[in-house]
Parts: structure tokens; sequence; C-alpha cells
């Protein structure tokens, strides 16, 4: 079963120097369970671009298509037996980065 584990924050980019080696460590440890599938963090929402060619409209916005205080500033996707393993891993990734973690399964 493949979940998303997003890293909701203020800021992108934000990890301490403290934060780093428990970060480092959760990483290890996915790959060293055979979990780890892809792992990155992302710009902030003003850097993205948003496009919409439904129709052949054509349309290209700056900024992230949505306005928010928070927002996904990084992500694991990782492959795991159960719903309650990746839900474990939400909350020690939580931990190790100091940051809120949204939990989403992807669809079959």
């Amino acid at each position: 079963m493949k979940f998303l584990l997003s890293v909701i924050d203020a800021v992108s980019g934000s990890a301490t120097a403290d934060e780093v080696p428990a970060i480092d460590e959760f990483n290890a440890e996915l790959v060293a369970k055979g979990y780890w599938v892809l792992a990155a963090g992302v710009g902030a929402p003003d850097t993205a671009t948003v496009f919409d060619n439904r129709a052949g409209a054509g349309l290209e916005t700056s900024g992230g298509y949505v306005s928010a205080d928070e927002f996904v500033a990084g992500f694991w996707i990782v492959d795991v037996p159960s719903e309650a393993i990746a839900r474990e891993l939400a909350a020690a990734g939580s931990k190790a980065c100091n940051r809120k973690v949204e939990l989403r399964a992807f669809l079959n």
C-alpha cells in the first residue's frame, strides 16, 4: 500500500540544524525497512505556476492555486504492508521534522 505523507509548514526549507539529523535518521529507517519510495522538500506556493489547459484555455498563473498560511513544504511516499504502519510512520515523521504531517492513501 502506498501513502503520501505531506509535511505541513508555513515556510519552505525551514528545517533547523537540530531537526536535520532527526529527519535523516527517519529517512534511513524508511530505507532500512524497505518502506522508502521517494521524499523531497518543495518550494513555497509563491514559486509555483498553475497551468489550466482544459478545453485548450492555455492559462498560466503565477503563484499557488490556493492561498493559505500553511502549505505542503515536503513529502514522503512510502510503500508499506498496512495503513497501521503508515499511521505510525506519519506520527514518527511528524516528530522527526517537528511539523504537522498529513497522511493520504494512494488510490488504486
